[in-house]
C-alpha cells in the first residue's frame, strides 16, 4: 500500500567546540528526517502482511482466551519478559539473580533497577490503556517511570526533548549519524499527530500497533528511552483495542533476536514500505505468542513439581508458599510471612526448606536482607526469549 516517506530537510547546525574532531567542530548543517503526518491515513493490510496479520491475531487471542484467562500469574510473567527483552535492545543487561533481587526490593545492579523500572513504565501503560484513550501524558507519565533510576538530567525526564537527537555517528554532533529525528521545533505536533492516530479504531488492530511504533521511533521524541516507550505502545495499543486484556506478547524478544533487521525494518518503514514493517510485526508476534502458550504449560506444571519436590504437608507454610510462587516468584522473609500467615520461626523453616528441596535458590545473602526466588520460573524468563529468538531466526 502507498505510505509517505519521511521527507528530508537541511537544517542549520550549531557545533559546541567540544569535539575533538575538526569535522565535528566545522559542521554548519545537517539534514533531518521528518515523519509524515498519519492522524487521518487510511490503512488496508495486503497480501503477505494481510495473511501473517490474520494468523497473528489469532494467535494472540487464543493466547489470552486460553492460558491468559486461566493462569493468572502469566500475566506478570510476559510482562517481564517483554520488558527485560526491552531492556537488552537497549543493551540494558542484568542476569536474572539481580534482576530478582530488583524485584523484591533488594539491593541490585543499576541495569536490574533499570529493567524493573521498565516494567513499571510497561504497566503504566497498559493498564491505563485498558480504561482511557492513550495520551501524550501518559507517555510522558510511562517515560518519568522509566527514567526514575539512573543519572539523567531533570529536563530530560518526563517530557519531550527540546535539543536535537541522533541516532549512531559522532557523540557531538550528528555527523555520519545512521539516522537524524526531525528537529525539536516539529515534535510536538508529530506527536499530536500520532496520539490521534493511536486512537483510532477504523484500523487493523496489529497493523495500527506496528505503525504506531515505527512512526514513535521516527519522531523519538525524548532524549533518551525511545526505544522502550515505542514498543510498550504496541502494548498499549493491543490492549486498548482490546485484542489483549491480560497478556502482554513479549514481542520484544523476538526484535532482540536480530536488532539489525529491527533497526532495518523501522528504516524501510521510513522510505513508505509500510506493508513490510507490519508484517515484519505481525510475523514477530505470531513467534512470541506461540512460544508464550508453551512457556504457560511450562508454569502450569511447576507447582506440580514443587510439591513432587517438597512433599509438603497440606496446609503447611511450606504448601502456602509453593501455592503463591508462580505469581510472586521472588520474594524476601516479610513477604514470605505474609503468604504463610504464620510466625518469624516457621516461615523462616519453610523457607529453608524449600531451598533444601530446590524449589527455592537464596538469591541474596546479606543477613539484613535475605531473598529467595524460585529458579524455574526466572530461568523460564530466559528460555521463554531463547524459543523466540529461534523462532525469528528460522521462520
Amino acid at each position: 500500500m502507498v505510505w509517505p516517506s519521511c521527507r528530508v530537510e537541511e537544517r542549520p547546525w550549531v557545533s559546541s567546540g567540544r569535539s575533538p574532531s575538526r569535522a565535528d567542530r566545522l559542521l554548519r548543517s545537517i539534514e533531518v528526517a521528518v515523519p509524515p503526518f498519519i492522524a487521518d491515513l487510511p490503512y488496508e493490510v495486503i497480501g503477505a502482511a494481510a495473511r501473517a496479520h490474520e494468523a497473528a491475531v489469532i494467535a494472540v487471542a487464543r493466547l489470552e482466551a486460553g492460558h491468559g484467562a486461566h493462569l493468572a500469574p502469566l500475566a506478570d510473567f510476559l510482562l517481564r519478559t517483554e520488558s527485560i527483552a526491552s531492556s537488552k535492545i537497549e543493551h540494558v543487561d542484568a542476569d536474572l539473580r539481580s534482576f530478582g533481587k530488583a524485584l523484591a526490593g533488594g539491593r541490585s545492579s543499576a541495569e536490574a533497577q533499570s529493567q524493573l523500572a521498565a516494567v513499571h513504565a510497561l504497566i503504566t501503560m497498559v493498564d491505563a490503556a485498558g480504561s482511557e484513550a492513550i495520551s501524550l501524558n501518559l507517555l510522558l507519565r510511562a517515560h518519568d517511570t522509566l527514567m526514575s533510576v539512573g543519572r539523567h538530567q531533570p529536563d530530560d525526564v518526563g517530557r519531550l526533548r527540546d535539543v536535537q537527537n541522533w541516532i549512531g555517528g559522532s557523540d557531538y554532533s550528528p555527523r555520519n549519524a545512521l539516522f537524524v529525528p526531525p528537529p525539536p521545533d516539529l515534535v510536538t505536533t508529530l506527536m499530536s499527530d500520532l496520539i490521534e492516530f493511536t486512537n483510532r479504531t477504523d484500523l487493523p488492530i496489529l497493523a495500527q500497533a506496528a505503525i504506531a511504533h515505527a512512526q514513535f521511533e521516527s519522531i523519538h521524541p525524548f532524549v533518551d528511552g525511545n526505544g522502550r516507550i515505542g514498543r510498550a505502545l504496541i502494548s498499549a495499543i493491543l490492549r486498548r483495542r482490546g485484542l489483549t486484556n491480560r497478556v502482554t506478547v513479549p514481542l520484544a524478544s523476538a526484535m532482540l533476536a536480530d536488532t539489525g533487521r529491527y533497526f532495518t525494518e523501522l528504516g524501510h518503514y521510513r522510505s513508505g514500505n509500510v506493508d513490510g514493517f507490519v508484517e515484519y510485526v505481525a510475523v514477530g508476534t505470531l513467534h512470541a505468542a506461540a512460544s508464550a502458550e508453551e512457556s504457560a504449560q511450562v508454569l502450569a506444571g511447576l507447582p506440580a513439581e514443587w510439591r513432587d519436590r517438597a512433599r509438603p504437608r497440606a496446609n503447611s507454610a511450606d504448601a502456602c508458599l509453593i501455592d503463591a510462587l508462580l505469581g510472586t516468584p521472588v520474594m524476601d522473609a516479610d513477604t514470605a510471612q505474609l503468604i504463610t500467615g504464620t510466625s518469624d520461626a516457621s516461615t523462616y523453616r519453610a523457607l529453608s526448606r524449600l531451598t533444601d528441596s530446590g524449589v527455592l535458590e537464596l538469591i541474596s545473602t546479606s543477613k539484613r536482607n535475605q531473598v529467595w526466588a524460585a529458579p524455574d520460573v526466572l530461568g523460564e524468563l530466559d528460555a521463554l526469549s531463547a524459543a523466540i529468538g529461534r523462532r525469528t531466526l528460522s521462520g
